[in-house]
């Protein structure tokens, strides 16, 4: 990462970081801290109206309740925050009282508004946030029946989901039995990222190894051969497409891991930046659109929030990039951070799209706050 004092940045890039990074502590974390929270059922609701009304409750997910459990224990020791290790507890329990299986093991993806198991699916990217969140919260708390979950989660992922070549099946029943997915890529990106908070807090070999092995498969069978893009289905499949966002995730993962920079993937990923770039970031306006065919065309300009944060991470990573940090962090602020909250998705001719605010997206921005924290020093 840059080895650079703050003093070396121009004024009004870190003045843009400390608004956005305030509107986060000060107005977002408030959102569910308060009308986001459905105390009966110690769950975050699914989404919240822009006037700070919960959605009508469709569903509870696993992985929503597991981005908020990371959310909370990221705060935990905040002075500004004292609630944040109740409500990560809070968070902890719900994640075994509501979504795991007894029966078979392992996490059922979504229960319905009174409780019950709605989609009772083994969603790999549900199971890569439990792991998420559990390093995460381990990491804060030490207790010994956290760590016991994050075991079991990985477990159930290395002996149910693994496909035996590095890489994993996307979903399956909730019997284990196969819906024939096989693996797909952002599910995979989520594993590498729990494998990843995995060995930042412990030592742990069998975890060690399958990264690699899934970095390996994931250049295999993901990465485009002609401008290296990770690809959002195996090479080969039809009606293949990447997304912008996506190749900044990976870049961010890949390029701050020692162990994965030695990877080919990192090459591939490292190579595909600036076409990503080229084609997926309006140069004027900042905006990262939604999916791109693999030459390049156009496939969806919609705009999200996710994709902003992801590339203004990305970029703290690349070299010379500070003209395109500030580029990024005002158009994160300007066009979709907003006095009561953010505005989810932008069309391609930037119109708002999407108003609600789902529970799952302040993960991203706290990630993306994280990343730029460490980039200022």
């Amino acid at each position: 990462m840059p080895d650079v004092a703050r003093s070396d940045f121009p004024l009004e890039l870190t003045a843009t970081f400390a608004a956005v990074q305030q509107h986060f502590r000060q107005v977002i974390v408030p959102l569910w801290q308060g009308p986001g929270w459905n105390a009966e059922l110690a769950l975050p609701f699914e989404a919240l109206s822009p006037e700070h009304q919960p959605l009508a409750p469709q569903r509870y997910r696993a992985m929503a309740c597991a981005r908020q459990l990371y959310l909370f224990a990221s705060l935990i020791g905040d002075p500004a925050f004292p609630d944040a290790t109740e409500r990560a507890a809070a968070l902890f329990r719900s994640l075994h009282q509501h979504f795991h299986d007894a029966e078979h093991g392992g996490w059922f993806y979504s229960i319905d508004p009174d409780g019950a198991p709605l989609d009772q699916c083994k969603d790999l990217y549900t199971h890569a946030f439990i792991i998420f969140a559990c390093a995460h919260y381990w990491a804060k708390v030490r207790e010994p029946l956290v760590e016991s979950v994050l075991n079991g989660a990985l477990e159930v992922v290395a002996q149910r989901f693994s496909d035996g070549s590095g890489l994993y099946e996307a979903s399956l029943e909730r019997d284990w039995s196969s819906r024939g997915t096989g693996p797909l890529q952002n599910p995979l990106m989520h594993l590498a990222e729990a494998f990843l908070a995995t060995l930042s807090v412990r030592d742990d070999a069998p975890v060690h190894a399958a990264l690699l092995a899934l970095a390996d498969g994931m250049q295999q069978r993901f990465i485009e051969p002609v401008h290296n893009v990770m690809l959002e289905k195996p090479c080969g499949a039809v009606d293949n497409w990447f997304e912008p966002g996506h190749q900044f995730e990976w870049f961010f993962l890949l390029q701050s891991s020692p162990l994965l920079r030695q990877t080919p993937l990192h090459g591939s990923l490292d190579r595909a930046f600036g076409f990503a770039e080229q084609v997926g970031v309006d140069p004027q306006t900042g905006a990262v659109c939604g999916m791109l065919a693999p030459d390049g065309t156009l496939r969806d300009g919609t705009q999200r929030i996710w994709a902003q944060a992801e590339y203004l991470r990305a970029l703290t990573l690349r070299p010379d990039s500070q003209p395109r940090l500030q580029r990024q962090l005002l158009a994160l602020q300007h066009n979709f951070l907003h006095a009561g909250g953010w505005y989810e998705c932008r069309d391609a001719a930037g119109n708002v799209s999407r108003a609600d605010m789902p529970s799952t997206t302040p993960y991203h921005l706290a990630t993306c706050y994280s990343g730029l924290a460490q980039y200022f020093g």
